[in-house]
């Protein structure tokens, strides 16, 4: 069963601080995350993932 979001690391891209629960306004943040140590790299994770989506993208083409 997935957690709620209320109970999850969230990471502030406005202030770029690791967040637990609904702490800042939803524009502000990306996530859930499991655990504080996987936010903290959330711009990591996002940008592979657009790299992943990019390349995906160039072969359907």
């Amino acid at each position: 069963m997935t957690e709620r979001g209320d109970k999850q690391f969230w990471y502030n891209m406005r202030t770029g601080a690791v967040e637990f629960g609904y702490a800042s306004p939803s524009l502000d943040r990306v996530g859930p995350f499991p655990t504080e140590q996987a936010a903290a790299h959330a711009l990591e994770k996002l940008r592979e993932n657009s790299a992943k989506w990019d390349a995906e993208d160039a072969e359907d083409r």
